[in-house]
């Protein structure tokens, strides 16, 4: 009987084993690691990681813990079914068990209509203080964490200005996901100041959308950004 412990994406672990959880998670999630295979052995996999066996073994127990594998002495781990995986039950966990194809997904369905509701719904008090934020994106040069801390800003209040509650709800969930260490780790290695510059201008298109209540154009943009962000994916994985 497969135990469930919802606790365990609470318990503090260094953010090695946390990348080697989210990287183990993205290849489970997408049929790299198939159900019932075994994974790769510790070593291999700390050799393909670059990290301890230590922390490989840490990271397993937390994958254990939720489920998602189970571990036979002297003959590795084993994928389990989705059957016998413990359910997500909180927002972090759902985040935690969340792989960047999942995200993708969602932000498919997601982000194109919030935006349509946000061109219909914002305030132009609320439009103003897109503006201001944008304003603030749009000095970053080189420093890729300011320019995601400021990006989540800018699409939280977009999510807001929608005036749906679960809209504006969902989209944190969206944003807890985006970082997780594995998804986080791929952002920041995309964002070259070259990059940076490209999306400070999409952006800025997309604030002047909204301002002039051009949905299709708003929505346009969204939906021409998520097909660089997937191909960005694909590259990586």
């Amino acid at each position: 009987m497969a135990t469930h412990s919802a606790s365990l994406p609470h318990v503090h672990i260094s953010t090695t084993v946390q990348t080697v959880v989210d990287t183990l998670l993205g290849r489970i999630h997408t049929g790299q690691y198939a159900v019932d295979e075994r994974l790769p052995s510790e070593r291999t996999l700390a050799s393909d990681l670059g990290v301890a066996r230590n922390t490989v073994r840490e990271a397993l127990e937390v994958l254990e813990g939720r489920s998602l594998i189970r571990r036979r002495a002297g003959s590795g781990s084993f994928v389990n079914p989705p059957d016998q995986q413990a359910a997500p039950t909180t927002h972090s966990d759902i985040a935690a068990s969340s792989s960047p194809l999942h995200l993708q997904v969602i932000r498919g369905i997601l982000e194109p209509d919030m935006v349509r509701l946000a061109v219909i719904n914002m305030s132009p008090r609320a439009i103003e203080s897109l503006g201001e934020t944008l304003s603030q994106m749009e000095l970053i040069q080189t420093d890729a964490d300011a320019f995601v801390r400021i990006e989540e800003e800018f699409n939280r209040k977009i999510a807001a200005g929608t005036g749906n509650p679960l809209i504006a709800g969902c989209y944190d969930l969206v944003i807890d996901s985006c970082r997780q260490s594995f998804r986080a780790t791929q952002l920041r290695r995309h964002l070259t100041p070259d990059r940076i510059e490209t999306y400070q201008k999409r952006y800025h298109s997309l604030f002047n959308a909204i301002a002039a209540r051009d949905t299709d154009a708003a929505v346009e943009f969204i939906k021409l950004h998520l097909v660089e962000e997937q191909r960005i994916l694909l590259q990586q994985g």
